[in-house]
């Protein structure tokens, strides 16, 4: 039994309810024959589904699913369509709705998709049991449960649901800096409002200025309309700004001026606008050292340092735990997505490996060497030999397979050239003709790389090592015939 129902379409609710379709399933049923009222009404309520009858426009279907995915993302939303097509189902989908329906809608395709959530709803509870903590906001994948990660979410929801204002996240490249902002927004406003992220480094200081605070018809060259900022967009919600310690110094004056005033002003434009949202700031810098030599503002920097957050690193004694949890993860989604004929288990060596990894990219590091060991696994256990890390030069082979504090550095194109012809010889029981074709090179090519990287058969490497020592030659006494 669902909790409520929001039905979009005029009259859609009412035939429903006449055929006795939706009584049975749900207690409340919410109708919007405007699709325009249905956004607040799915706002206000979150409801556990939305059923759209789709009008004669489909692209207003498509803008309305973009709207609700914007606005609610874990609101499912499942199309309805008198007239349908395979185009339209395809476009629904991609838009973000769960389902496609040719109507009109009866008893039993309901339930068939009723209990299709159910199931999908019983195993993403288990997969959240699985790898997030329950201090991990709903909606926000932050996976992990070491006593590190848990302290800082507990620090997350703490500062969250107090008035601060701005937000200070501080941490190392990869350590899940925007996934704490989600969560300081997810704790504040959950589904309500909008969180708005931009990256300071992308943009440049007249851009990032124009994006985020907006421009007037001519303020410069080619503002041939108005624009609305960020900080405008975000409205009563959130703005993420990543890596702030890359904006430009008078960009930082006028920021410093909008969260001290909560107003700011487009370029080019008159008129103060009103700034409500939380503003969110993130640097893998340490600001008060950045502040201090004078590359960032201290006045900004004293503004936004009220209490600042700091993510834990992967290789912080209180967050190494989270490594093998963090790898099945990854495990798990990565290989959803490529044909490996299911999710691969990660192995007791490899596991062991990853933990006494130093990770200096963290957890966008460590994703990236799950996502290589994915590629290179032909079984249904990833092996330390199929771990790649940033600045090896290859995969570990087993004599190498030792825990160790820091990666061995030097990562080439010739190793891992070499490693793959090998991978493709011994795919192949080392029949060269066939690892030729199989790495799409010409057989000639491939005799010139085993030359070149001196790679040899087993059987070559086992008939040279077994071959006795030639003897010293006897040297010919003087008068002695020429042998």
């Amino acid at each position: 039994m669902l909790r409520s129902v929001v039905t979009v379409g005029r009259g859609f609710s009412r035939t429903l309810q006449q055929e006795g379709i939706l009584c049975a399933f749900a207690d409340e049923i919410i109708p919007a024959d405007d699709p325009a009222d249905a956004p607040e009404i799915i706002r206000r309520i979150c409801p556990e589904l939305v059923l759209v009858l789709q009008d004669a426009a489909p692209g207003r279907t498509i803008q309305f699913i973009r709207n609700v995915q914007t606005l609610s993302p874990e609101t499912p939303v499942v199309v309805v369509s008198a007239n349908p097509s395979v185009d339209d189902a395809v476009r629904s989908v991609r838009a973000g709705a769960l389902d496609y329906i040719a109507g009109p809608l009866d008893r039993q395709t309901l339930v068939r998709l009723i209990d299709g959530m159910q199931i999908e709803k019983a195993a993403t509870s288990r997969l959240r049991q699985r790898f997030f903590s329950d201090k991990c906001p709903p909606g926000v994948e932050i996976v992990g449960k070491s006593p590190g990660l848990v302290g800082c979410l507990e620090m997350i929801r703490l500062i969250s649901e107090s008035r601060c204002n701005p937000i200070l996240i501080m941490g190392e490249t990869g350590v899940g800096k925007e996934l704490a902002a989600r969560a300081v927004h997810w704790w504040r406003y959950g589904d309500f409002e909008r969180f708005i992220a931009v990256n300071c480094a992308t943009l440049t200081a007249s851009l990032l200025e124009s994006e985020l605070f907006g421009h007037v018809k001519g303020a410069f060259t080619g503002a041939d309309r108005e624009k609305t900022g960020l900080f405008e967009q975000a409205c009563d919600g959130s703005i993420f700004l990543d890596e702030i310690s890359e904006m430009a110094p008078d960009l930082q004056a006028k920021l410093l001026r909008v969260l001290q005033e909560r107003t700011f002003r487009k370029v080019g434009g008159t008129r103060d606008i009103s700034c409500n949202a939380t503003v969110i700031a993130s640097s893998n810098k340490n600001l008060s050292t950045e502040a201090g030599d004078g590359r960032f503002r201290q006045d900004l920097y004293y503004r936004l340092a009220v209490f600042p957050i700091t993510i834990p690193t992967l290789r912080q004694e209180g967050r190494r735990g989270d490594i093998p949890l963090l790898a099945e993860y990854f495990l798990l989604k990565s290989s959803q997505s490529i044909d490996k004929g299911g999710p691969l288990r990660l192995g007791k060596e490899a596991q062991r490996y990853l933990v006494k990894h130093d990770w200096p990219g963290n957890v966008r590091e460590l994703r990236n060497v799950i996502e290589r060991a994915i590629i290179l696994e032909n079984g249904g256990e990833i092996a330390v030999t199929s771990l790649v890390f940033d600045g090896d030069e290859g995969p570990v082979t087993p004599a190498q397979a030792q825990p160790r504090e820091k990666p061995r550095k030097d990562f080439s194109l010739e190793a891992a050239e070499r490693e793959f012809i090998l991978r493709a010889l011994q795919e192949t029981g080392w029949q060269r003709t066939r690892a030729a074709a199989l790495l799409g090179i010409t057989r000639p090519t491939l005799y010139a790389k085993l030359k070149l990287y001196d790679i040899k058969a087993p059987e070559e490497k086992q008939k040279i090592s077994s071959t006795p020592v030639d003897s010293p030659k006897e040297t010919a006494l003087p008068g002695s015939p020429a042998q």
